[in-house]
Formats: structure tokens, sequence, C-alpha cells
């Protein structure tokens, strides 16, 4: 089952979400906002992931830009980062879905259907 991350007024997140469901794709919804993943999970799902730890960063939301993380990233330890991230789930790209050993952040159609979508 894959654990969803999501914001319930995101259009994006909804988008998502309704791709999984017409794809009848098991999930269990948190609203990332109100419980943003730890950084203890943020570091499994970002090491596992092997995405780029900034790729997690939602780089147009309005606390990213307020923080100034742009610039500020460059210099900041890994660890930092993480912190930062799961201090407040609005700086974290959504939807981030994760099952245990793949992740995606954001939705890209495409995307989902090469990681997400079952063998019928």
């Amino acid at each position: 089952m894959i654990t969803y991350y999501a914001y319930p007024k995101c259009t994006t997140c909804r988008k998502a979400k309704k791709w999984l469901e017409q794809n009848n794709i098991e999930y269990n919804e948190i609203n990332i906002a109100e419980t943003p993943p730890s950084d203890g999970e943020l570091r499994g799902i970002y090491e596992k992931s092997g995405l780029e730890l900034k790729k997690f960063f939602n780089t147009s939301g309005l606390k990213y830009r307020e923080l100034g993380l742009k610039d500020k990233l460059k210099e900041m330890p890994e660890d930092q980062q993480l912190k930062l991230l799961s201090s407040d789930g609005m700086l974290i790209k959504r939807p981030l879905a994760w099952d245990g050993e793949k992740a995606t952040l954001g939705f890209k159609e495409e995307e989902f259907e090469n990681t997400w979508k079952r063998e019928q």
C-alpha cells in the first residue's frame, strides 16, 4: 500500500488522488500540512528513492520563498535540510507517494504509470 502525503486544497494532489483511485491503487492518505513525515521517515524515503534531496523541496511554495531557501540550501547540511522539511509539510513537494521502496514527488501521469501501475 502507498503512503500518500498530500494537501487537500492542492489541485495537483487532487489530480494524483483521482489517478490512484481510477487505477484501483490502494493508498493511505496523510495530510502533509498536519502530519508531515518525520526527519527519519524522510531520510528513509530520500535514501531509497534515488532522488536528489533538493527535489523534495516545494520550490514554488510561499514558505520556501519566505525562508529564502533557494540560496541557503546549497550550504545547508543534509541533516539540517531533512529536519527543516519535517518541521513544515508545506516545504515538501507534494504529493509525496511512498511504498517503502519507491517514491514519487509531485504528479506526472507518466511517472505514476511507470511507478505505481500494477500489472493486471
